[in-house]
């Protein structure tokens, strides 16, 4: 198969594996910088092109789209879509997935355990705002935020409230989500491919920070999930509409509660948890791409 890996960083370790692992089993491969292409909308003849030339006689693509170009890169991914080529994650999910609230609303709607979540822009309400979630201490969060940048832990009302009057200030709209106690600083990424938890660790802070993400300094070690943990990392998955993902989630006394679903998880879990997780997408690309697609999904 002709496999495109649309990636800003060729050198990437993430894009690194699943190169090799496609090429490992006699793929062709190729990386293209998404933010370098440029669409051709025509009727009935969409066309990505790329250093001048029209991307042709691609079976699928495996988008790893940053943050901050959500919006671009999910539009590469579309006309891709509209091409009737198969893709590992879907414009539309890409771009829910990367809205907080929007996210955050999906899970509740289908069910999904989530910390008790209030969202906010301009209220200066802030009183009742904290009563919403239970009183402080409790977690602010920027509504647009990655690698546990834009988070806050306000452990006094006084902090809380100093927090959300500069959000207000600034018209930031801005998340207080209820503090998890008994999670003490720990969090669970499980990798989802194709319904399946491939891989899971658990990640501890730093001793002089909250947060649990590995960019920010914390620690991580394999850990084996329960099946009640299992059971909700496909749900948030499949109610997100991502087939590859990571869902992080913690544990606490009403049972496992989902923080985030991300579309693009990295790949450094492998080197943790020894599990060959490019191997298992590309497994999903060969078992798909060739299938007939079904009704169009791509709600351009």
């Amino acid at each position: 198969m002709n496999i495109v890996i649309l990636s800003k960083g060729p050198g990437n370790y993430s894009t690194q594996r699943l190169k090799a692992a496609a090429e490992a089993k006699g793929h062709n491969v190729r990386v293209i910088n998404y933010a370098k292409c440029y669409v051709t909308v025509e009727s009935n003849k969409p066309v990505v092109n790329y250093n001048g030339e029209a991307i042709t006689d691609v079976d699928a693509i495996i988008p790893r789209i940053s943050s901050s170009l959500t919006t671009y890169g999910s539009s590469i991914v579309r006309q891709f879509e509209m091409q009737n080529v198969f893709t590992t994650t879907s414009s539309l999910a890409l771009s829910r997935s990367r809205d907080k609230l929007r996210s955050i609303q999906l899970l509740a709607k289908y069910g999904v355990g989530i910390p008790k979540t209030v969202f906010a822009r301009e209220t200066s309400d802030f009183d009742d705002v904290l009563e919403q979630v239970g009183g402080a201490p409790v977690i602010i969060k920027v509504a647009r935020g990655t690698h546990g940048n834009g988070v806050v832990l306000a452990e006094t009302k006084k902090a809380a409230m100093a927090v959300m009057q500069a959000f207000h200030v600034e018209g930031v709209s801005f998340l207080v989500q209820e503090f998890i106690e008994e999670s003490a600083g720990e969090d669970i990424r499980a990798v989802v491919v194709n319904g399946h938890v491939v891989a899971s660790m658990m990640r501890k802070s730093a001793d002089d920070d909250f947060r649990s993400n590995l960019h920010q300094g914390a620690t991580a070690k394999s850990v084996k999930l329960t099946e009640e943990e299992k059971k909700v990392a496909q749900k948030a998955a499949k109610a997100m509409g991502l087939t590859f993902c990571g869902v992080d989630l913690m544990r606490s006394n009403r049972g496992p509660l989902v923080l985030e679903v991300n579309a693009s998880p990295g790949f450094g879990i492998e080197k943790v948890t020894n599990r060959q997780v490019a191997e298992k997408v590309i497994e999903y690309v060969e078992q798909n791409a060739k299938a007939r697609r079904k009704k169009d999904k791509v709600g351009a």
